[in-house]
């Protein structure tokens, strides 16, 4: 994935995180990604803490995702993660798990909706948070 500009997220696995093989248990790789949008968002001063008591979430809405080859227990990986469509309501992100050599495990294509948390319908993302968002690009 070539990604323009991108935020980077290290991961270590942990027994925890592999199956009886060793290998990175697939639904794993959900939560390594979602950690990196939430760090990405904490990164440019996003707190999710003020976003609830806004009443306002994001939540997942749809995921293509690749699982490319198994990463092992102890490995050292990074999360790339970039905005790649800007919408009034949504974002989505690509995203990418790889080693320091550059080798690619998994790659995801996750499209992230805004959402009054209370009303449980969509609302517009706040303006400061796609500012921000956008000039890290």
């Amino acid at each position: 994935m070539d990604l323009p500009s991108y935020f980077e997220f290290p991961v270590t696995v942990y027994y925890e995180d592999t199956d009886a093989g060793g290998v990175v248990y697939h639904s794993n790789y959900l939560k390594f990604f979602e950690r990196a949008r939430t760090e990405l968002l904490r990164s440019v001063g996003v707190s999710q803490n003020l976003l609830l008591a806004e009443h306002t979430g994001f939540v997942v809405r749809h995921m293509d995702i690749d699982f490319v080859q198994g990463a092992r227990l102890d490995a050292h990986l990074t999360v790339k993660t970039a905005v790649s469509e800007f919408k009034r309501a949504s974002l989505t992100f690509q995203q990418e798990i790889v080693d320091a050599e550059g080798v690619t495990f998994a790659k995801a294509l996750v499209k992230v909706a805004c959402i009054d948390n209370v009303k449980m319908k969509p609302k517009g993302i706040p303006s400061s948070i796609l500012l921000e968002l956008k000039r890290e690009r």
